[in-house]
């Protein structure tokens, strides 16, 4: 099985790249994990559209050649980042330009969607996403991860989980396996 980490921030340690590396430390027994990384795709512009570029053919492909999509994404004004919207946009976009029967590239996939921000949990975030997904075709898990970033992240720039944040975690990647399979 193949799972494809998405991570709606480009900040190198960001804290959901932080907890995307934690699931998939939960699941490199169980899945083939890679990370997508989608920071040299251009903003979506018709004009540029076909042939896609370069970047954008490269996540097309290793977003195709995944079982399963987690998504993990902070929480900017109460929604996901533009980033991530911006790829969203790319992926969901039909393969062959103004053929919509030739499908996309994120349509029928399975995802699951977490994150980690401040008091809300990327509870606001995590809504949205799974809105949109919804909206493109995909297939969302009904169970998500919210972690609620105290004051030492802030302060040390690491993730601190609670025992209850691990096993709300845990929970979802063995849920995750089960629905991907």
């Amino acid at each position: 099985m193949k799972v494809l980490m998405v991570v709606g921030s480009l900040r190198k340690e960001s804290f959901n790249r932080q907890l995307a590396q934690k699931a998939a430390e939960l699941l490199k027994d169980k899945a083939e994990v890679s990370f997508l990384e989608y920071d040299d795709v251009p903003f979506m512009n018709q004009d540029i559209e076909s042939p896609a570029p370069e970047a954008v053919a490269r996540v097309r492909a290793e977003v195709g050649a995944a079982d399963g999509l987690w998504f993990f994404s902070p929480e900017y004004n109460h929604s996901y980042t533009g980033v991530l919207k911006n790829l969203l946009d790319w992926l969901s976009r039909p393969l062959e330009a103004g053929n919509y029967a030739s499908g996309t590239a994120i349509a029928g996939k399975k995802a699951a969607i977490s994150g980690a921000a401040g008091k809300s949990g990327a509870g606001f975030s995590r809504e949205r996403l799974r809105e949109l997904l919804v909206q493109i075709k995909v297939d969302v898990l009904p169970e998500e991860t919210g972690v609620v970033l105290g004051a030492e992240c802030w302060q040390s720039n690491e993730l601190v989980l609670t025992e209850e944040d691990e096993a709300q975690l845990q929970k979802q990647a063995e849920a995750f396996l089960a629905f991907v399979k």
